[in-house]
């Protein structure tokens, strides 16, 4: 307890125009909210001033981040102002460093009002890289729209924000902290946690831990590699693989959280994780994964390098739900993907009659499903897997439920996935981001897009590459009508539905703290054997040609091609 109360002061500041939260929060380059007066701390009052004021004073809230560079800076600020704020309580993972999942996991199990979580996800790190905030509500989740956009409404508009300057934290000690504010009847209370046992405790109520380790570590073990990418999820990943569930030490590599994740962006695919698919092709192990900085994505490989894309990723994890404990105990209430990714997922909610939702990108989406009884697992194309255990992606958890169905089968990643393909059919899926684009020219380009659709005469062209020949069904910009709040989200992509099933979408992403990211994704579906075990690439050549051809994206664009092919 300090010796004397500690000052509140309200603080003048000018509000900035361009503090709209994303679906992953607001995310911006370091420098911004280093060289901009009051730029953080404009926000965080935002966030603060957006909660009802009667919920606010007293409650608990909790704060971690995915150890990126400013994630210490920030958190002494939003400590201060939480204090000011009249939150009586924060817990904050120890030396701050908390994964996204293990966030939802720690609000859930406080009964905190919710959280805010310090990350720009998969993005690049450091002094010259992104940082980013995002605001999670008391069910773990992320803000729906309607308080995403009331934040953004009040940054607008800010005049002062509430700040206890003289408070100072201690994250490296565990424990709690209690400070006195002028003013205030009740002492404001810090709790530094070790949110691994919390997180780990809740995957064993998951999880059979005695299978897993058998898998892992007994006379007939696999061998598995996993690669935290030098985020947050590192410290995890040892206690719960390596120290509990019997893995060799150097089954985890890259498991120290660094400032900027080791020069490297933190984004679990083939081109930002090439050397663990590299190690793979090897042929030394059975299973490898990949995570990104806050922990809530995830790229599963089986042996000699076979990529599972994450579409069918979720649709494994569907096909053999039962194989988790979990879904024994709770039964399946629904699936849900977002828009964009594959219909993998379709053809086994209809063969196993499980009601299926498509979503906007984003897991608010799916948090509204779940909280209301209607989801159990959900994916997106972008390496996010997650059930209804928190309401966050999980790439851990998605780690578990793939060695979960390797115990229970006995066979391998890439067999398990044949067999798949050959009980539903297969999707071949890709998708091409082009980073870092002209904002004004991707604007454009979708507006142009939009307009040729919408024209009556679209529905019916014909579109030819060589002997290739796709007619248009339909084609619309993405509108979802929230089936639990009746609340419509509109603008979620441009979407071409051709008449055999095959999909083009185009879609501007959130997810970059600079520039545009214009994102094309191609779906088609392939239910002939012969034809089930070829090349995406090659299956989807045609298509990927129609796409690029009717957008024009790479004269518009200047580009002569996309910065990274999933």
């Amino acid at each position: 307890m300090e010796d004397s109360p500690l000052q509140v002061l309200t603080v003048p500041t000018a509000p900035y125009p361009d503090q709209r939260p994303g679906p992953g929060g607001l995310r911006k380059k370091v420098h911004v909210f280093q060289s901009r007066r009051n730029y953080l701390h404009n926000y965080v009052q935002s966030v603060f001033s957006s909660m009802d004021l009667r919920e606010r004073q007293g409650s608990t809230m909790v704060l971690g981040g995915d150890g990126r560079y400013f994630n210490r800076t920030a958190i002494g600020v939003i400590v201060q102002m939480a204090a000011a704020n009249g939150v009586g309580r924060m817990v904050i993972g120890h030396h701050g460093v908390m994964s996204t999942p293990a966030v939802s996991c720690v609000i859930r199990k406080y009964k905190a009002i919710g959280g805010i979580i310090l990350t720009a996800s998969h993005n690049p790190g450091g002094p010259d890289g992104d940082f980013g905030l995002k605001f999670n509500t008391a069910n773990g989740g992320p803000a729906q729209e309607a308080i995403a956009n009331r934040i953004f409404q009040i940054s607008r508009t800010l005049e002062e924000f509430a700040i206890c300057p003289g408070l100072r934290v201690d994250l490296t000690t565990l424990g709690k902290q209690t400070f006195d504010l002028e003013n205030k009847f009740k002492p404001f209370t810090v709790e530094i946690i070790d949110s691994l046992e919390s997180y780990a405790n809740m995957l064993r109520n998951i999880f059979d831990f005695a299978a897993l380790k058998e898998l892992l570590s007994g006379e007939n073990h696999i061998k598995i590699i996993l690669d935290a990418m030098h985020g947050a999820v590192g410290p995890y990943v040892k206690r719960i693989l390596c120290e509990e569930l019997g893995c060799p030490a150097n089954s985890a590599i890259n498991c120290v959280p660094l400032e900027d994740f080791g020069g490297q962006p933190p984004d679990p695919n083939p081109t930002h994780a090439a050397d663990l698919l590299d190690t793979m092709k090897e042929g030394h192990y059975d299973f490898g994964a990949a995570f990104d900085g806050d922990g809530d994505r995830n790229m599963i490989l089986g042996g000699h390098g076979f990529f599972v894309h994450p579409s069918d990723s979720v649709a494994i994890m569907a096909a053999n739900i039962f194989c988790i404990p979990y879904f024994q105990l709770t039964g399946v209430r629904g699936f849900a993907r977002s828009m964009p990714t594959s219909a993998a997922l379709d053809k086994v909610a209809a063969a196993s009659k499980i009601e299926l939702h498509e979503t906007p990108t984003g897991g608010q989406f799916f948090g509204n499903l779940m909280d209301a009884g209607r989801l159990s697992l959900c994916g997106e194309e972008s390496f996010g897997t997650g059930s209804d255990h928190i309401r966050e992606k999980d790439g851990l958890w998605a780690v578990l439920a793939w060695l979960s169905i390797l115990a229970s089968r006995r066979q391998s990643v890439e067999d398990i996935m044949r067999d798949h393909w050959l009980t539903y059919g297969r999707n071949y899926y890709t998708r091409y981001d082009y980073e870092d684009v002209d904002l004004d020219a991707a604007c454009e380009m979708m507006e142009d897009l939009e307009i040729m659709m919408v024209d009556k005469s679209f529905a019916g062209q014909r579109f030819a590459v060589g002997d290739k020949v796709y007619r248009v069904e339909r084609a619309d910009n993405f509108e979802y009508t929230d089936p639990i709040n009746s609340s419509i989200s509109r603008n979620q992509g441009l979407r071409i539905i051709f008449t055999d099933g095959s999909r083009i979408i185009y879609r501007l992403s959130g997810s970059g703290s600079a520039g545009a990211t214009v994102q094309i994704y191609i779906d088609s579906y392939e239910k002939d054997p012969p034809q089930i075990f070829q090349d995406p690439q090659v299956m989807l050549a045609s298509l990927v040609t129609i796409a690029l051809k009717m957008s024009r994206l790479h004269e518009r664009t200047s580009r002569s091609g996309p910065s990274v092919i999933t």
